[in-house]
């Protein structure tokens, strides 16, 4: 497999990253390591997880600040007891 560019990883889709990076832990597990790749595998490697840690948090954040605003729809939607968090009818 040849490595790509660290610059590309921004454009892949979230999915694509994670299997390339897959791939990357495969190679390091196998028995026949290729000494010529391995830092430029390593490399690759650090820019995936990177790129995935950056947008777990960014889907964590944008979770986060959704979430409240989905219970306070749903809160409208129906109307709950503040003490029993039961619906009143």
């Amino acid at each position: 497999m040849a490595t790509k560019a660290p610059n590309d990883v921004s454009k892949m889709s979230y999915a694509e990253a994670s299997a390339e990076l897959d791939e990357i832990v495969d190679f390091f597990d196998s028995a026949e390591i290729d000494v010529d790749e391995l830092v430029a595998r390593l490399e690759r490697a650090t820019a995936l997880v990177d790129e995935l840690d950056r947008r777990l948090r960014a889907t964590r954040t944008q979770v986060e600040e959704l979430a409240p605003r989905l219970a306070a729809v749903a809160d409208e939607a129906l109307e709950i007891d503040p003490e029993t968090g039961e619906v009143i009818e």
